[in-house]
């Protein structure tokens, strides 16, 4: 019996029987930490343990009690063989100790073989235990002390480089520090370092694994950076993440710090000023305004001077006016109710705004254009004996340039000369600007040379704006020796950019000769990128240019290949984006070139790109009415799987495009999806819609559409019930056009679609184009599709392609003098004189 331990007794009292025992509990830390948690005791790992330890001493003192009563009695056959397997266990343990007590007397285990482990244990973990137990370098006695100290004086006397004989069985290490090894394998830092590489192995951590505060690593590598967090080890941990863009980090360090209890009585308002600043940095209002109203909650970092204006520029900068206003308020007036740590009655730490905060009121104003508040703003510097200086006039220049109020730039600027402000480059860039919108260019460039006179060093965007707007009044020559001013200045962005917007501002000027001019001047100057070919892109389309769009394509698409070749895996300088293919998208269409188009949108969307449906629908809905109806439906499915809901007109034009191939089972469908959209289409403009495609689809297939809606399960929503509304009407007014007898009876061919497939006698109206053959002077047969058509008239077999075309452009020619008709132009006129005359084309003719 003494053998039996006390848990196994206990264990086997317990299942047999509901004695004394059944009443001792084990204790449980669950149960401990709760019970601690109801006396307001925070229970850390330490305490559960100590008490768990003293329960657990409680519950053996009690089970020896309860054992010793229940000896005498007779032992079930459960405890008789609990009994068996602890009796056997003992013996294997005593016969496991005897071997290898017999094994560690050999030879072979004083010559450096040792066996280690349990028999029950994985051997890759006994051969990291005999790796980090065993040292086979060295099998005797311990190192003598005076030995080391001889050594250690031989390496000092003998050289770096002489001294590589040591490392020769070591693992080579590259290039990097012991820091960044031990950063790299994810182990604290063990041996003793400063507090500046701390630091710096903290901020590198925190960013490599990217925890939140909610995360236990989180604590856990704070912990281990060893650091004891005071004011100035936080200030640069914050800054070092600020600089590495990793606001969120920042905010995640302040919070853990002060909420430890070591750390949160030592708060800092220098701390949550710097991180105020790295909030501000990172465009980060509503989180720097969660920071601030934290600081006003608590005596000691109550905000100062510097605090306000990091917070005020912030605002600014976001265009937060009615929050500024509110601080400016909170700055002039005592905290209206009792704060933390507050035990001075008589403290008072209201402050009067500066020329940061005011300026920063002024930079709030200009997206919103409240050119009011300007006048509000210099009353109150007036008022506070604030001399306004030249960012302050620039910035109120500004605001007055976006709300329109040209007269007003011009007496700021008047004021500010008067007043002695020195005028900067911001301000000259505001009034060219404004010259610019008045359309007084000469001005503009008398203002500049003013400048340069002055000794005013202008900056970059002063000369950028210049040359937009010589090159939207026409005068890009001019604009180039901006260009050579600029190269001469320190860029803040690549050159590539101002070209770019002297294209655009060409084209909005209506210049599109002198975009392509300033296009083939920029290769003396530098590459164009990406944003220059989708600018001439946009030209081309605009100029209705398809064949010069379509070679700039391609050519971008072929120099991106070459330089994918040569980066060795990194982007292309040329890479296609999805504005490219946009815009070449919106080319095509322009001049009805389908085939094309889709071949674009194929390889955009094999490239991973995806058409902004909000500006781009009409695209594809004008590629279904063209033919292209498949493009739609492939858009519309990508739409849906990436878990959006497809624009309205897509939902429409599919519905039209099911309803042409008589499928209106699926129409209906479609219009039942339409209910649970958060969109609504009105009963007029389903008519709007229907009147509009009369050509594709009649009477006959209304009446069928409305057939089986009426036989369908649809849902009762507004967007269903106009739908029928406006079926219903359709067909009735055509109902009654025939009784009157206005038109004739429809009949089964009416309800055919208009879609015209490829065969080997017949064109694709669609394509609008003839199919090629290898034999071109092969005529049309009797079943063309021209046969039928009424108002066909004889024509001679000499009829030209060139006088086809004239009589097609004849009337286009007539609308616009300026320049040649665009190709919608054409089709249009096309499609006017086919109705009144019975236009034809010279291939639909049959041989005499």
């Amino acid at each position: 019996m003494s053998s039996l331990s006390t848990f196994s007794i206990f264990n086997s009292l317990e299942a047999s029987n509901g004695g004394g025992a059944s009443r001792i509990s084990i204790p449980d830390p669950e149960t401990i930490k709760k019970r601690l948690l109801r006396k307001a005791v925070y229970p850390t790992p330490k305490i559960i343990h100590t008490l768990r330890k003293k329960e657990m001493l409680k519950y053996i003192r009690k089970s020896k009690r309860v054992v010793d009563k229940t000896l005498d009695k007779p032992l079930s056959e459960s405890d008789k063989q609990i009994m068996e397997e602890e009796a056997q266990f003992q013996t294997i343990s005593r016969e496991y100790k005897m071997v290898t007590k017999e094994y560690k007397s050999k030879e072979s285990y004083k010559d450096g073989v040792l066996m280690v482990g349990q028999p029950w244990e994985r051997l890759e973990r006994n051969g990291f235990r005999e790796l980090s137990s065993v040292s086979k370098e060295y099998g005797g006695k311990k190192l003598k002390s005076e030995h080391l100290k001889e050594l250690s004086e031989i390496l000092v006397k003998r050289n770096s480089e002489d001294s590589n004989w040591l490392l020769d069985d070591d693992i080579e290490q590259g290039d990097g520090n012991v820091m960044e090894t031990e950063a790299n394998k994810g182990f604290p830092i063990k041996r003793s370092v400063g507090d500046p590489e701390k630091i710096s192995y903290l901020v590198d951590r925190l960013i490599a694994t990217d925890l939140s505060i909610r995360d236990w690593k989180f604590g856990r590598l704070m912990k281990l950076s060893g650091l004891h967090f005071t004011e100035g080890h936080l200030l640069k941990i914050v800054e070092g993440l600020g600089v590495r863009g990793n606001w969120r980090i920042a905010l995640s360090v302040v919070e853990w710090v002060y909420n430890n209890n070591d750390y949160k009585h030592q708060k800092s308002r220098f701390v949550y000023t710097k991180l105020l600043s790295v909030l501000g940095k990172a465009r980060r209002p509503n989180e720097a305004l969660q920071v601030f109203n934290l600081m006003r909650e608590d005596c000691h970092l109550y905000p100062d001077m510097p605090a306000y204006r990091s917070i005020a520029v912030t605002l600014g900068q976001s265009g937060y006016v009615k929050e500024l206003t509110n601080i400016i308020e909170c700055m002039r007036h005592k905290p209206l109710k009792k704060i933390k740590n507050m035990r001075r009655k008589n403290w008072d730490p209201s402050l009067e705004p500066d020329v940061v905060v005011y300026n920063a009121v002024l930079n709030a104003c200009v997206p919103s254009q409240q050119w009011k508040a300007v006048s509000w703003v210099l009353q109150q510097m007036r008022k506070g004996s604030l001399k306004p200086d030249g960012a302050t006039y620039g910035l109120a220049m500004e605001v007055m340039l976006k709300s329109g109020k040209y007269d007003l730039v011009h007496d700021l600027f008047g004021r500010m000369r008067r007043n002695g402000a020195a005028p900067k480059a911001i301000t000259y860039k505001v009034l060219v600007k404004a010259f610019w919108e008045e359309g007084k260019v000469n001005e503009a460039v008398k203002v500049v040379r003013d400048m340069e006179l002055r000794g005013v060093v202008g900056s970059v965007s002063v000369y950028y704006e210049l040359a937009c707007c010589l090159c939207n009044s026409g005068r890009w020559q001019e604009a180039m020796l901006e260009i050579e001013k600029m190269k001469k200045l320190t860029l803040t962005k690549p050159l590539e950019v101002a070209f770019t917007g002297m294209i655009l501002s060409c084209l909005d000027g209506g210049h599109v000769d002198d975009c392509i001019s300033i296009f083939k001047q920029m290769k003396n100057h530098c590459a164009p990128n990406i944003g220059t070919i989708n600018a001439m892109l946009k030209v081309y389309r605009h100029s209705d240019m398809f064949l010069k769009a379509k070679e700039l394509f391609e050519d971008t698409k072929r120099r991106g290949l070459v330089n994918d070749a040569n980066s060795n895996g990194g982007r292309s300088y040329l890479a296609l984006d999805v504005y490219t293919y946009s815009s070449m998208l919106e080319a095509s269409a322009s001049a009805h070139q389908w085939e094309y188009f889709e071949y674009v949108y194929k390889e955009m969307h094999l490239c991973g790109f995806q058409l902004d449906q909000n500006k781009h629908a009409w695209l594809l809905v004008q590629a279904s009415i063209a033919g292209k109806w498949h493009l739609l439906e492939h858009a519309f499915d990508t739409i849906l799987e990436a878990g959006e809901i497809p624009h309205p007109s897509l939902f429409t034009e599919m519905v039209c495009q099911t309803s042409v191939q008589h499928n209106y089972e699926r129409a209906v469908t479609l219009v039942n999806s339409m209910a649970h959209a958060p969109f609504q289409v009105s009963e007029n403009q389903w008519t709007d819609l229907f009147r509009r495609n009369s050509e594709r689809i009649s009477e006959g297939v209304l009446q069928k559409l409305l057939d089986t809606l009426q036989c369908s399960e649809v849902v009762q929503e507004a967007t269903v019930s106009n739908f029928s509304k406006s079926l219903i009407s359709l067909c009735e007014s055509s109902a009654s056009k025939d009784s009157t007898g206005l038109i004739g009876p429809s009949d089964g061919a009416s309800d055919k679609s208009p879609i015209v497939h490829r065969d080997e006698h017949s064109i694709n109206v669609q394509d609008g184009s003839p199919d090629l053959y290898e034999n071109p002077k092969m005529g049309i047969t009797s079943n063309s599709l021209f046969d039928s058509a009424p108002g066909i008239q004889d024509c001679d077999d000499n009829v030209s392609i060139e006088v086809t075309l004239d009589l097609l452009t004849s009337d286009s020619n007539k609308l616009d003098k300026s320049g040649p008709p665009s190709a919608s132009e054409i089709l249009g006129t096309w499609k006017e004189r086919r109705n009144k005359e019975g236009i034809f084309l010279p291939f639909n003719l049959q041989p005499k």
